[in-house]
């Protein structure tokens, strides 16, 4: 998707990717990561989301990298944070005690920015690509990334012909062929959340598989 696509719908606020409570399989897997209070965890297109909260609430300090600067200012704001800018050659950079936040382009975030993170969420990232966006977007995901870390991949898939992402259908078999040159993958549940997305519903969607993943990266 180009970076207009996701700066018209965070202006015009069609953010139905935005979910209004902390995602149900982070705070029922986030133990199986096993980090330590204190440790940095990295949540790549974090949009404003609440689970960079709830992270933070677990006693992590959080690193998100964000394209659009109003989902950036509207995490601060929502959770009446205060925090401070600094500038980089790409990124501007949101500061607060517990939270620091990239906005930018992810494709350009340095390998510096990630180096001393222990663990990784992403919940909105995978999907968020098209195709061939996705599998460059995992090559750059294993590059910030530094061997050994673990984190948590939350997934949909669906009948991609049946709804025009994204949300992007992303099956087993694409995390098995895409993932596995950099990472281990261990699947930890996966269900039909159909009932629970009207939007998939009105679309006639006949499933809509949520899985989790645990994902670690390779030496």
């Amino acid at each position: 998707m180009e970076p207009s696509f996701w700066h018209e719908k965070w202006q015009l606020q069609q953010i139905g990717f935005h979910q209004n409570q902390v995602n149900p399989f982070l705070v029922k897997y986030w133990s199986h990561i096993g980090l330590n209070e204190n440790t940095e965890v990295f949540v790549p297109l974090c949009g404003k989301s609440l689970d960079m909260f709830y992270l933070a609430e677990q006693r992590h300090t959080v690193l998100g990298c964000e394209l659009n600067t109003l989902a950036v200012e509207q995490f601060f704001k929502d959770n009446d944070l205060t925090y401070q800018v600094t500038h980089t050659d790409e990124h501007v950079v949101f500061s607060a005690d517990q939270v620091t936040l990239y906005q930018g382009d992810i494709f350009t975030l340095p390998k510096s920015a990630t180096a001393s993170i222990s663990g990784f969420y992403d919940r909105a990232a995978l999907i968020a690509w098209p195709e061939e966006m996705r599998q460059l977007y995992v090559k750059a995901l294993a590059a910030l990334i530094p061997a050994n870390v673990s984190g948590l991949l939350i997934t949909l898939d669906y009948l991609q012909e049946t709804l025009k992402g994204p949300p992007f259908a992303v099956s087993p078999d694409w995390v098995k062929s895409y993932l596995t040159p950099y990472f281990n993958v261990e699947l930890l549940e996966c269900v039909d959340v159909l009932a629970d997305n009207p939007r998939f519903m009105n679309k006639h969607v006949p499933w809509l598989n949520e899985a989790v993943y645990k994902l670690t990266r390779k030496p």
